[in-house]
């Protein structure tokens, strides 16, 4: 049996890291990207590899969508010479980045950089890459729970979430026909060095976030993998078109 492929963006740290380890815990192989960390992305290749698994790292930056035409070649050169194969079974949009900047004071600069990188980036890329995506495939983006509840310094950042749980519908709706399933999972604050590791190492942070979460703690890295790596199991199916919010509940 041939096993699963999945494309990660943003794979060589943080969310999408740990989403590539729980994916190869499965069995599934990994075609990850990386912006600028290419120590850190060969490390999870070997990584990945001794759990058994192939995987391979590419070198993108999501907020430069001229870069997809040249990227789609490299990752299908990869996929033949790699993989043996001509497609994905799954693209995960994770890539991004986080600015905390109060309405009043966000700049054009950062409104265009958000944009680029959290919305047109994975709108274009997405567009690109349907043709190396295998039918009855999964596509997984990532929003924030920011777009549910409002934590001053966000709204630009929570607003291109919020387009992006809008385009996954739309997505889900228009992919069907070839069976490809389109979600969006928003985790909630997680202990990573997103934003600056604000939740991970400010403790007036990490305590109010836990003292207004159902389960009473931050979010972990591993909580988020578990749940693409949930998304992309069995088990999900017959799930399309949905936002799942994976925050311990909060703000409940």
């Amino acid at each position: 049996m041939t096993r699963k492929l999945a494309l990660i963006t943003g794979a060589s740290r943080g969310l999408g890291k740990n989403t590539a380890l729980h994916l190869a815990a499965q069995g599934i192989d990994i075609i990850g990207t990386y912006n600028s960390k290419a120590d850190e992305a060969q490390a999870l290749v070997k990584t990945l590899e001794a759990s058994g698994v192939r995987a391979a790292m590419l070198q993108l930056d999501v907020g430069n969508s001229a870069s997809f035409e040249a990227f789609a070649q490299q990752l299908s050169e990869t996929l033949h010479k790699v993989f043996g194969r001509q497609h994905l079974d799954f693209l995960v949009n994770n890539a991004g980045i986080g600015i905390n900047a109060p309405f009043s004071e966000t700049s054009e600069a950062q409104f265009e950089q958000l944009f680029n990188i959290q919305l047109k980036g994975p709108f274009f890329l997405t567009q690109r890459l349907l043709p190396l995506i295998a039918d009855q495939g999964r596509i997984v983006n990532i929003s924030t729970g920011l777009t549910r509840f409002a934590l001053p310094g966000y709204a630009a950042y929570a607003a291109m979430k919020g387009a992006m749980e809008v385009l996954t519908r739309y997505q889900a709706k228009e992919l069907g026909a070839r069976g490809i399933r389109v979600n969006i999972l928003a985790p909630g604050a997680i202990e990573t060095d997103f934003g600056g590791g604000v939740v991970r190492d400010n403790n007036e942070v990490n305590d109010f976030i836990a003292g207004n979460t159902a389960l009473g703690r931050v979010g972990l890295p591993d909580d988020i993998g578990a749940a693409v790596a949930l998304l992309l199991g069995d088990g999900g199916g017959w799930i399309t078109g949905q936002r799942l919010e994976v925050s311990g509940g909060m703000f409940l």
